[in-house]
């Protein structure tokens, strides 16, 4: 349950974090399809290993 509560919060992190990004200036025109797949794989990439990072960290840190 815990786990699930940090992929929560960092998934809203994640995402107020990539909205600055303008993610079509670095794709060639036309290529929208293209750019909104790379911007979701992204950010599930990045949730997923922020996520896994501060739990591995977190429970690292309970064993010592």
């Amino acid at each position: 349950m815990a786990k699930f509560i940090l992929y929560v919060a960092v998934t809203i992190l994640v995402i107020w974090a990539m909205d600055s990004v303008n993610i079509n200036k670095i794709f060639k025109q036309n290529r929208v399809i293209q750019a909104s797949i790379f911007y979701f794989l992204l950010g599930v990439s990045l949730i997923y290993l922020v996520t896994n990072f501060i739990w591995d960290l977190f429970t690292s840190f309970k064993i010592l």
